[in-house]
């Protein structure tokens, strides 16, 4: 049987958020109302697709349109929303045979291309999965050229102690010294919030150009305090660090923070990840995902240390037809030439 394609409205929303809960691949960044939040953000159109086989929904595909000079994109996640994951939500996916899972993932990716390339005449497609669907061929047999990334979780089943003993030593070492010189660790709010922006604005000029305050206002007042948390460090009055975590279903996501501390031999910015795991494990989470594409090899310092798991996924582009001829063309002509 033949799939389809339309697109979900507003009045789609609780059924697309149930669909996104159920699956294991599908994040807070996935929900209807961070969706939104995106298109206002990134400035682009929002195309919340739906996949049907016969009568029956069988995968949620989110993608942003982004006009580029004459170009359109097709982008999942889009530009200037500062996120790593978004793709499709498959749904029962991880319950289906290895052969159905490949048919109907084939299936969708070809309705969707033909949607994109065809009908919205989209110049490049990017897709960014979710961890989770961690199967790069079926993309690839798309035409699609694949980079395997990687991220970092933190598991926390086991426990606090269990945790504790497996951090590097020095680790340890400086979560103690921190306690011992007097930092804590609190539940932040919105002017925390501004802290963490503000500090990081410092460092990393594209907060600043992308006006990542009025976004994060956005999602705090959506999100706040149900799936937002901020955790803030503070020396002797004064704040000195944090971050802030997204929380959904069994996982928390260490989104943004850890700005540079002006503390000399202090890491405050290790105790209020300390304090985040243990957090976490106290209402139930299963994990901390600290969120890494595995490109930045001087993040590895700060993320490795906590022992964490490796988990995949992967980045996937695409040209479309006349595109990819063009540039062939050019290459041989350039090579011509050499």
């Amino acid at each position: 049987m033949a799939v389809t394609l339309t697109l979900a409205d507003d009045t789609f929303q609780k059924t697309w958020d149930g669909c996104v809960v159920s699956s294991p691949h599908g994040t807070i960044f996935h929900t209807w109302q961070w969706l939104k939040l995106i298109e206002k953000q990134s400035s682009t159109k929002l195309l919340p697709i739906l996949i049907y086989k016969g009568t029956v929904l069988i995968a949620l595909y989110p993608v942003f349109l982004q006009k580029r000079y004459f170009y359109t994109l097709a982008l999942s996640p889009p530009f200037g929303a500062y996120m790593v994951y978004l793709g499709p939500v498959i749904i029962d996916y991880e319950s289906s045979k290895q052969d159905t899972r490949e048919n109907l993932f084939i299936q969708i990716q070809q309705e969707v291309d033909k949607y994109i390339f065809g009908k919205n005449k989209c110049a490049f497609s990017l897709i960014r999965t979710s961890p989770g669907l961690s199967d790069p061929r079926l993309l690839r047999w798309a035409g699609y050229r694949i980079d395997p990334l990687f991220t970092y979780r933190i598991p926390l089943q086991e426990g606090t102690d269990a945790v504790w003993e497996k951090l590097e030593k020095k680790l340890r070492v400086n979560i103690k010294k921190a306690v011992k010189e007097g930092v804590t660790v609190r539940l932040g709010d919105w002017e925390d919030l501004e802290f963490i922006h503000d500090s990081l604005s410092k460092t990393i000029p594209d907060f600043s150009v992308n006006d990542y305050k009025k976004y994060l206002l956005a999602i705090y007042q959506k999100c706040y305090p149900d799936t937002l948390k901020i955790f803030v460090a503070e020396y002797k009055g004064e704040r000195v660090g944090g971050i802030i975590t997204l929380c959904y279903k069994d996982i928390m996501y260490h989104w943004l923070g850890s700005p540079k501390s002006f503390l000399v031999n202090v890491s405050p910015n290790d105790l209020v990840q300390w304090e985040a795991i243990k957090w976490g494990i106290e209402h139930g989470y299963t994990c901390i995902d600290i969120m890494d594409s595995g490109e930045n090899p001087r993040l590895r310092q700060f993320k490795a240390k906590w022992n964490p798991d490796l988990v995949n996924w992967y980045s996937a582009t695409k040209d479309s037809s006349f595109f990819y001829l063009l540039g062939k063309n050019l290459l041989k002509m350039v090579q011509r030439k050499i």
